[in-house]
């Protein structure tokens, strides 16, 4: 698991920061009990002990980490929030003078506006927070065998394309 993060990090951030919500969420739902997710979760991986030993190793400071943050019942990390947070800042950068991204943002525009009207008193945060989750609650509803609304898929695969090209040019430039 711990692995699978480092290269997530390396390839891809918004995956990555995908990863860390499942990971949280993944501690949370065995209530920080790192017998529990060894027994349940690690024991069923098809990979050595070194790497078991790592994983629950790495599961068990986030876990650590979790707690020291006041993240338990929900919110996250606040590294992976910071990260998520610089993504939104290289956002509004390139929203300014990248033509092919403000292109792309448009086509995810409306899905936004959709969404946003839909919410009640809520404060969604930035954009960019709004487009991670989208796509993570997309990933929930796949991994509990439901199908999420077609709204919801459009909207997903619009946010989708902002990110990957989002994360394609962070991943070449030296953001402030």
């Amino acid at each position: 698991m711990k692995s699978i993060a480092e290269k997530k990090k390396k390839e891809h951030l918004v995956e990555y920061i995908l990863y860390l919500y499942r990971m949280e969420d993944l501690i949370r739902a065995y209530q920080f009990n790192m017998e529990d997710l060894e027994q349940y979760v690690l024991a069923h991986k098809n990979v050595s002990q070194h790497d078991r030993v790592e994983s629950k190793a790495w599961l068990a400071d986030l876990a650590e980490s979790m707690k020291h943050a006041g993240v338990e019942e929900k919110g996250h990390l606040p590294e992976v929030q910071a990260l998520v947070d610089r993504l939104a800042k290289f956002h509004w950068k390139l929203l300014k003078t990248d033509p092919d991204y403000l292109a792309l943002h448009r086509k995810a525009q409306p899905h936004l506006l959709t969404l946003l009207s839909d919410l009640n008193d809520e404060n969604p945060g930035h954009e960019i927070q709004i487009f991670i989750h989208t796509l993570y609650g997309l990933l929930l509803s796949k991994l509990n065998g439901k199908k999420a609304p077609e709204s919801i898929e459009d909207a997903a695969a619009r946010f989708g394309e902002v990110l990957s090209y989002l994360d394609a040019r962070f991943r070449t430039s030296k953001p402030g």
